[in-house]
């Protein structure tokens, strides 16, 4: 049979600038033909003399591709005969079907089979290249510290008691990490735990989910606030969990209001955010705290703590964690490390009684087995050194005098127009519009001068205009651009 006329060169590009060797990328591209069904079974391929002149490469590359190809049982070489692709069935006709280019190079877009799908997870995060943007509160990447962590991680790779450590098959928990976790939680936030009390995880989030997959059932009822942080309500929506909201005010949720809540139904968890409640910043009072600790006692039902931003204090007077005072087991206690830190030593935890986290181990076996050790050992050594207390030191101190510089320029130049209470840490202001606005319209505004407004920023009802703004970010030179593009953004009018 002779050799078709084929397009090779629709199907097979060549990247002379890759460290890949030609023969091997045109063995793969091969192959991927014929599993696509471009080159038939049967299909006799042209001389190595006639490819090596269509793709102007030496003729013993193809020969070396042709090699390959046997070798892996692709093609079948018959001498003084030619090259074919290896032709499972005798009587099934050879029949060339060539696509355009572009088809041929596309991944399939779609699977051909069924799977669960859900807007659930629908990603709310949004990103512009905007010359400026506002953000609900994140640390600003160019105070992150990274010398000392980076020369811990390079000592910790080269010992050799850490190498039997990096075996896939050996689940590893960083009891040397755990110990300094659970003295510095001991000493910063009042709590009376110890290594068996603490779950090491890559994220807060993934310490929520893992305690959210533990307890909740379909249908059970979690009890978050009025205006509350959106992706832990992803998170309880994902396991069947049913919503419902309490009014939130200056002193945190309402426990009256749960408390008539839980004689009307049974509830299965309370989640909050007590210190900087997210969106609104404000801090669960301590006479609010003791109450929802005693309708939990009464009403059995578990207390999911997000301590997203404990680390982040101006005062000299924090307020202790909820989990601090739990002497029944009803508290789960979640919260951050690192966030000072560059993203790569970052971690989360969960705090709870010894039953649960051993569980919760199990848990995270399935999803990460073994985490970074490295990593962990070096957050080990920062605590133990003190490095931590230094880092943060210093950079709450910056972010302290931004906060400041931030509230005294929407102070004085919206004066009349907002209102807010300054946090006492956190890297956020809540922002109310004493009349009503068309925040959409401010957003839309704000684009054309340049600043991107996210929409997760953004809290419209019919009686309420308010916008979470992170500080952290910006200088006092951004803090002023910020604040100027925000006023030249205002709509003209209010709304109805």
């Amino acid at each position: 049979m002779s050799s078709p006329v084929i397009p090779f060169k629709s199907f097979i590009t060549l990247d002379r600038t890759s460290k890949v060797p030609l023969f091997i990328q045109m063995s793969n591209q091969f192959i991927v033909a014929i599993q696509r069904g471009l080159l038939i079974e049967g299909t006799k391929l042209p001389g190595t003399r006639t490819l090596s002149q269509l793709f102007q490469v030496h003729r013993n590359t193809i020969v070396a591709v042709y090699q390959e190809l046997e070798h892996q049982s692709w093609i079948e070489i018959h001498p003084n005969k030619g090259s074919f692709i290896l032709k499972k069935d005798p009587d099934k006709a050879v029949k060339l079907q060539i696509t355009s280019r572009h088809q041929v190079a596309n991944y399939p877009i779609e699977t051909a089979f069924q799977f669960e799908q859900s807007n659930i997870f629908d990603n709310p995060f949004q990103h512009s290249t905007l010359q400026d943007q506002l953000d609900d509160g994140t640390p600003d990447p160019r105070l992150t510290s990274i010398d000392m962590p980076s020369k811990l991680y390079a000592a910790n790779v080269k010992k050799r008691i850490n190498q039997r450590k990096y075996d896939l098959n050996f689940t590893y928990e960083n009891d040397y990490l755990k110990k300094n976790l659970s003295n510095y939680l001991n000493q910063t936030r009042g709590l009376h735990i110890g290594p068996q009390n603490i779950l090491i995880t890559r994220s807060i989030e993934m310490s929520i989910y893992l305690s959210s997959k533990m307890t909740l059932q379909p249908n059970d009822t979690v009890v978050v606030a009025s205006l509350s942080y959106f992706k832990t309500n992803m998170t309880f929506q994902n396991f069947g969990a049913k919503i419902k909201t309490i009014p939130i005010d200056q002193n945190g949720i309402d426990t009256d209001a749960l408390r008539q809540l839980c004689l009307r139904q049974p509830i299965r968890m309370v989640y909050i955010t007590p210190h900087y409640h997210y969106p609104t910043t404000v801090t669960l009072s301590a006479k609010r705290r003791i109450e929802l600790l005693e309708l939990s006692r009464e009403f059995n039902f578990i207390i999911l703590e997000d301590d997203d931003d404990y680390d982040f204090q101006f005062d000299n007077h924090p307020i202790l964690p909820l989990s601090s005072a739990d002497v029944d087991g009803r508290v789960i206690y979640t919260g951050n490390l690192g966030k000072f830190l560059a993203p790569g030593f970052r971690i989360g935890f969960m705090v709870a009684p010894e039953n649960f986290i051993r569980e919760a181990r199990k848990q995270l076996d399935l999803l990460d087995r073994q985490g970074d050790v490295i990593m962990e050992n070096v957050l080990g050594e920062l605590i133990e050194e003190g490095e931590i207390h230094r880092y943060f030191k210093k950079n709450n101190k910056i972010y302290k005098e931004r906060r400041d510089y931030f509230v005294e320029s929407l102070s004085t130049r919206l004066n009349g127009s907002i209102e807010f209470q300054p946090p006492t840490g956190g890297l956020a202001l809540w922002v109310e519009w004493k009349e009503p606005i068309n925040l959409m319209q401010l957003k839309k505004n704000a684009a054309r001068n340049q600043l991107f407004i996210p929409q997760n920023c953004l809290y419209q009802t019919h009686t309420l205009s308010a916008m979470r703004i992170g500080f952290g970010h910006y200088t006092e030179e951004e803090t002023d651009r910020i604040v100027d593009k925000i006023i030249q953004s205002i709509p003209k009018t209010s709304m109805d």
